[in-house]
């Protein structure tokens, strides 16, 4: 676990750990914001994924904007980067007071249970890597993690208390990676294997882990598998009883480690 610098308003306890010195975050904050350039890059990163036309039907961008923004390189990319950049600026213009208002309220829900939130994964999982979270309040793409970092994207369109179960489960997805990359890093996991087992994580905590499901009382979907990775299905099948029954999550995290090499994720 990395030293961490304090800030003010996170509350942090020091302790010695082979002979190293750590931070141990106790409370993370989570700090919404808007930012067009993030939003623009994760549209041009999500473009160049096998799943980009998946991607492009949830940005409702033109057809044959989205196909040069795919396939392009050089001085064509460079123009259809300028294109989207024009969208980009008028879509926030547009819709900028809406933007606006959700990411106030977005940031007023999450105020009332970050705490508790923050506190109860923590315990439950291994203490924060990030003394905060900032989460970009984006219009063109829908829920976006991070590998290496603390900053994720949710976008403005839901219900500003209803968006609280994605939004943990984004925050979620890079705290596991943050878990892995810090403390099983020899696992010998692909990456692909190391997402697979971040997103059974965050639907076990979001749908199965009472102390943290009453932080959206009005969602009953628990456990879902009918989400858009149908190739995790059996191995999130594999892990429920694991983590329901866990002793320590280091044991369930090394339950699926060793169950994922056995599935084709």
């Amino acid at each position: 676990m990395p030293h961490l610098p304090l800030k003010n308003s996170t509350f942090m306890t020091d302790v010695l750990r082979h002979d190293l010195f750590v931070v141990i975050i106790i409370f993370m904050k989570i700090i919404f914001e808007i930012d067009p350039k993030y939003d623009k890059q994760c549209i041009l990163t999500m473009l160049r994924k096998p799943d980009w036309k998946y991607r492009a039907k949830e940005m409702d961008l033109p057809l044959n904007l989205v196909e040069k923004l795919n396939k392009a390189e050089g001085k064509d990319l460079k123009k259809a980067e300028r294109e989207l950049d024009k969208i980009v600026k008028a879509t926030y213009k547009k819709f900028g007071q809406s933007i606006k208002k959700a990411c106030t309220e977005y940031q007023r829900s999450w105020n009332k249970i970050i705490d508790e939130f923050s506190e109860t994964v923590g315990r439950l999982s291994v203490p924060w890597f990030y003394p905060e979270y900032v989460v970009k309040v984006t219009h063109f793409n829908p829920g976006i993690s991070n590998w290496n970092g603390n900053v994720v994207g949710r976008w403005w369109k839901e219900d500003y208390d209803k968006q609280r179960r994605i939004t943990a489960h984004e925050i979620l997805l890079a705290h596991f990676f943050s878990i892995h990359r810090n403390l099983y890093k020899d696992s010998g996991l692909t990456d692909r294997q190391i997402w697979a087992l971040a997103e059974i994580f965050a639907f076990a905590m979001t749908g199965l882990e009472p102390q943290i499901t009453k932080f959206w009382p009005w969602d009953e979907s628990g456990y879902y598998t009918n989400h858009n990775y149908p190739d995790i299905v059996d191995l999130q099948n594999e892990l429920r009883e694991p983590f329901l029954k866990r002793k320590s999550f280091d044991e369930y995290v090394k339950k699926g480690i060793e169950l994922v090499c056995k599935f084709n994720v």
